[in-house]
């Protein structure tokens, strides 16, 4: 296994062995696919017992949450080309129209907000995304007003920008619910959330580029969708020095919309956890009693302090619960000028302020196009599309490996996005439970049945490992096939086809049998309704874990030190994916033909961000320089990139047009 990749696996599993370090035996059965997850289930905040293991917990937090929204690699930045006009001054502060452009041609509009009387500055600087009123950020109601806050900032002291959700007012390109539906924008990590993310780190720039804010003192605050948009900025941008998240963090509803269900999100990681990411910075949290944050006061807020306090940061965290409706109103934003006035002006002690009286401006006057007509190059919605796949494109292939150096940047490039979008673990020892079953003898080779899984995963899987009396102690083969184990294996346990190829050759073989083998559909696991991959895994995802822990096994308990995995028929497909964990793969390519997004939808092979990492080639070159071969490549399995890498970095590795025999490969796994 590459060692980058180890080391990031290892943590991983590492945060899931101490997250269930007294779970002892497997289940009865495999209880993966039992129950589905949604944004209604209930969760609970992981037990977390040390400072480093809330950091190792954070990383992992961070890197799912940036691979989830589409932003690794992190884009590149384009000029923004930012425009502000129609200044008006008011009583303590002015407003502004602003509009720019977070990838060009994609306008992104709001309203800037700064103070009047204060000097020169730099002040803090605060971002406003609003949730979903009616009105956008035009909202001004007894339950919330996105101007009323942002009026009292700039009066405090501080430059307030509020910015549309995208589909709203005067960012009206792609329609909100409607964007990004097709199921092959998974694939991409294509999503209203990982778009309306990107535009929340654009909008910091933009504030952080205002000669009269200070880039040490920058804020966000936002209520319910607006309030998803905080934690998730929070989670992903390290410049945030205080966010406030309101009426949105919870443990038993995680957001209905699509612009807070980004596929991989919340897999294994609910908003409780997210929210606390940003510990020890300062962050204040309200709750409301008429909606699903009403249990924040005895769940959410007491699992959130813990962490503050595991980290000597407990005044650092403030959490409040109001009797009211959803809502950011006068009472809320009170406590939120109080937290803001101690943390970003100094004040002495925390204490709700005051909210004076204030007057909007009409929304006419707020609006940056008020004719509804934007600049002439605005993009239409397919055109957004296509540029933010082209831009992926074009990123992995600057980054392609050409020596040991730009093989380094790659692996640290799409590592993480090969872990998180395959939601991979590699377990270690104590993670591992085996029960051994009892060993068969046979004539020059032995034979042996396992049970074995990851502690409290659910897991349960099955083996059959071949040991020859002559065998190389060190290597073992792991076999696998879409029809499951029993491709293998005879009535009486002995080996057949490559296994009895491979241990004829003094090869040991463990033949695993892995999730759901034969890939029965089951209509409540449906990838494409209910927001199913933010929150489980998909059949693929699920068996390149299962190659993982086999790998695990083979390694901690067995004892081999090189593992090759080898995948016959579509399960060499498989293999490819899960070449990052294995010594060596050989992999059947199974004539699949030229890699389409189309293609890539089949419930066995489907996982989002597949095409993001570069799908079969970009996981095979994270594995480089180990050998790898691929054969049955047929007319258009596309290999290129991979052999250019593949001859400068592993004179072991190819590629064959044609499917090899299993005496073939045999004779190459032992070459090895």
């Amino acid at each position: 296994m590459d060692p980058v990749i180890q080391r990031a696996l290892v943590l991983i599993a590492t945060l899931a062995t101490t997250a269930t370090l007294f779970a002892a035996d497997l289940p009865p059965r495999d209880t993966r696919a039992d129950k589905v997850i949604d944004l209604n289930t209930k969760r609970t905040f992981p037990e977390v017992r040390s400072t480093e293991e809330w950091q190792r917990l954070a990383w992992q937090i961070r890197a799912n949450t940036a691979v989830s929204c589409g932003l690794v690699p992190k884009p590149p930045k384009t000029d923004l080309k930012p425009s502000i006009t129609g200044k008006v001054e008011r009583d303590g502060y002015s407003v502004e129209k602003v509009h720019f452009q977070p990838i060009p041609g994609f306008y992104l509009a709001g309203n800037l907000y700064r103070p009047l009387g204060k000097g020169n500055g730099p002040f803090p600087g605060v971002l406003n995304p609003h949730g979903h009123w009616n009105n956008g950020r035009f909202a001004d109601e007894k339950d919330g007003s996105v101007a009323a806050r942002c009026i009292n900032f700039a009066r405090m002291g501080m430059v307030a920008f509020t910015y549309d959700m995208v589909g709203y007012n005067d960012t009206p390109q792609l329609p909100h619910r409607q964007s990004f539906l097709h199921p092959t924008n998974q694939l991409w990590n294509l999503s209203m959330m990982g778009l309306q993310t990107w535009n929340s780190i654009r909008a910091l720039d933009f504030l952080s580029s205002l000669p009269d804010v200070d880039t040490n003192r920058l804020a966000c605050t936002g209520e319910s969708g607006g309030g998803t948009q905080t934690f998730i900025l929070g989670a992903v941008d390290p410049r945030l020095a205080l966010v406030a998240p309101i009426v949105m963090v919870s443990h038993q509803m995680q957001g209905g919309c699509v612009c807070e269900n980004a596929p991989g999100l919340r897999v294994d990681h609910s908003n409780m956890e997210i929210a606390a990411v940003p510990a020890p910075k300062p962050q204040v949290i309200v709750s409301a009693t008429g909606d699903w944050t009403r249990d924040f006061k005895n769940v959410e807020g007491p699992a959130i302090a813990r962490i503050y306090d595991l980290l000597d940061a407990g005044d650092r965290f403030h959490h409040a619960i109001y009797e009211a409706p959803h809502n950011y109103n006068k009472t809320t934003r009170e406590t939120v000028y109080g937290w803001f006035d101690h943390w970003l002006l100094k004040a002495e002690d925390y204490k709700p302020r005051p909210e004076p009286a204030y007057k909007k401006e009409s929304d006419a006057d707020l609006r940056v196009f008020p004719d509804g007509k934007l600049p002439e190059d605005a993009l239409k919605p397919e055109e957004i599309s296509a540029y933010l796949v082209q831009r992926q494109r074009e990123q992995w292939a600057s980054l392609l490996p050409k020596d040991e150096e730009t093989l380094s940047e790659f692996k640290m490039a799409y590592g993480p996005a090969w872990e998180q979008s395959l939601q991979v673990e590699a377990p270690d020892k104590r993670d591992l439970i085996v029960e051994r079953k009892t060993a068969l003898k046979h004539q020059g080779f032995q034979s042996t049945r396992l049970v074995f899984g990851r502690n409290g995963k659910g897991d349960r899987l099955e083996g059959i490992l071949y040991q020859p009396a002559r065998a190389d102690k060190k290597k073992l083969a792991i076999l696998i096939h879409e029809e499951g184990m029993r491709a293998f294996h005879q009535a009486d346990d002995a080996p057949k086809a490559l296994a009895k190829s491979l241990v004829d050759s003094g090869v040991s073989v463990f033949c695993p049998q892995l999730f759901n083998p034969g890939g029965a559909a089951d209509q409540a696991r449906n990838y494409f309704t209910n927001f199913f991959t933010t929150y489980n895994r998909t059949d693929l995802q699920e068996r390149v874990q299962d190659l993982a822990t086999s790998a695990s096994l083979a390694r901690h308990t067995l004892g081999y030190e090189s593992v090759v995995i080898v995948g016959q028929g579509r399960a060499g497909l498989w293999t490819v994916l899960s070449a990052p964990v294995a010594n060596a793969i050989v992999a059947d390519a199974a004539a699949i033909g030229p890699v389409t997004d189309e293609k890539l939808l089949a419930r066995d092979l489907f996982s989002p961000g597949l095409r993001s990492l570069g799908d079969f080639q970009g996981a095979a070159m994270l594995a480089l320089p180990n050998p790898t071969l691929i054969h049955n490549t047929g007319a258009g399995f596309e290999t290129k990139a991979f052999v250019a890498a593949a001859k400068a970095l592993s004179p072991k590795s190819e590629t064959r047009d044609s499917r090899l025999e299993d005496a073939e490969i045999a004779r190459w796994i032992n070459q090895l």
